[in-house]
Formats: structure tokens, sequence, C-alpha cells
């Protein structure tokens, strides 16, 4: 697969800008890390089966890149939880479950990295790359011994499956 690199100083940590690299995604990615993969093979899944962003994270945005307009649709979520925390606050849910309704669980795993499809037009939202230069500016992180990303949200897998509506209540564990 291929990925495009915009001309964003610091989005990726190879470096690479206005230019498209060869990039694993999905199972094989883990393969190539030599780790269990949390996604089947041939599955259409970029890294993991479930993304969380919090309102709390949007809003700070907001506020550090206030011409840029920080819409959910831009990250392509599963789960977006209303909040009422300041911050990046998915960035210390690692290592924590959370509980979504009466029985669904889902480990937190790694943080997000996010990549040009957050900058990119759809429907009423026109293309932004500020939108990345945000997350490169004030919520760049290090991610293992893969480098240093811009990220916003969480990655996550079903510890426990079950049904989820919206309004349901939600525990960090």
């Amino acid at each position: 697969m291929d990925q495009y690199h915009p001309d964003v100083e610091g989005a990726d940590p190879g470096g690479n800008r206005d230019v498209v690299v060869a990039q694993k995604l999905g199972s094989a990615l883990f393969a190539s890390l030599g780790m269990e993969s949390p996604i089947p093979i041939g599955s259409f899944l970029d890294v993991f089966p479930i993304s969380v962003l919090t309102s709390s994270t949007l809003a700070r945005l907001a506020e550090l890149q206030p011409q840029s307009r920080f819409d959910r649709r831009r990250f392509r979520m599963n789960v977006i939880l209303k909040t009422t925390q300041a911050g990046f606050i998915e960035n210390d849910w690692i290592g924590h479950t959370l509980g979504l309704g009466r029985a669904t669980q889902l480990s937190m795993t790694l943080l997000d990295p996010r990549c040009v499809m957050v900058t990119l037009a759809q429907d009423d939202l026109a293309k932004d790359t500020e939108v990345l230069r945000a997350l490169v500016r004030h919520n760049r992180i290090k991610l293992g011994g893969l480098g240093n990303f811009p990220c916003a949200g969480i990655y996550a897998v079903v510890a426990t499956p079950g049904s989820v509506k919206l309004g349901d209540q939600v525990l960090l564990n």
C-alpha cells in the first residue's frame, strides 16, 4: 500500500515530506514488527479495529488553532466521547479499559497517529494542512520505537463485546 506524506515538517518520523512511500498497514504492519496482529489478515483496517476520540481533544485543538475546523468527521473515529476534562486526555489511557454501556469493554492500546487524511476536503470541510501542523506542534508523541507522531485519539481492541448506543454510560478503569 502507498501512503502520501504531506509537506508538513515533523508529521512523519522518517522525515518524508510531499512524497508517496510504500507503507505496510493492517496485519502486514504487525507482521513486519514481529507482533501479533489485533486484526485479521485481509481486513480493511489501517492498524486497529476501534478508534476513540474525545470532545476534549477536539476542543483543545480548536483553542490552539482557532482558524481551523476540528470537526469530528476529519478524524474518522468509531467512538467519540463527550468529555468535560481539558486537553488531550486520551494520552493517559494506554493500558486502561473503557467500559461502554452495560457490557462492552475496550482495551486502550496505542495513541492514534494521524496522517494526511485529517487535512483532506470533505463535504463542507475545506482542505486544511494546518490541522496536521497543529497536532505536530501540540501533541507529537513517541510511540515505542516507531518514532514521534502527531496524535489525536487512541486505538482500542474489543475485550468484551456488547451493544452500545448513543448516550450510554462510559467508565474508564
